[in-house]
This record gives structure tokens, sequence and C-alpha cells, in this order.
């Protein structure tokens, strides 16, 4: 089970991922559970991407919403 804060963070990947602070505590959680991964920069910096799983968690999300 995700936190409110977990969800939010995903939620921020999603839509701003060169916003969120590669450093946020959520942020390790959601890769454990493989709801994002980093994908490598030329710079050698990591972005962080939803992956296919977490995209269909937030799809479900959505769902649930309606």
């Amino acid at each position: 089970m995700l936190s409110p804060h977990e969800i939010a963070a995903l939620m921020l990947v999603k839509a701003s991922p060169d916003q969120i602070d590669p450093n946020r505590e959520e942020l390790d959680t959601l890769l454990k559970q493989q709801l994002v991964s980093l994908e490598p920069l030329a710079s050698g910096a990591h972005r962080p991407r939803v992956t296919n799983v977490g995209e269909s968690l937030l799809q479900a999300m959505m769902c649930r919403r309606m």
C-alpha cells in the first residue's frame, strides 16, 4: 500500500519528472515497488520515469475516482 505522499510523488514523476527532487524519500519506495525507474541522461544524471506498472496503477486510480 502506498502512502498519500508516495502517490503524489508518482503523479509528479508522471507530470513533471524534471521537477522532482531525486533525494525524496518517496522515490526510493517507488523504485523498490518498480513503479518508477531511473533513465540515464547524456549528462550522467538520471531522470525518474514511470514504469508500465506505475502507469497501470495511475490508470486504475483514475478509473476508481470516476
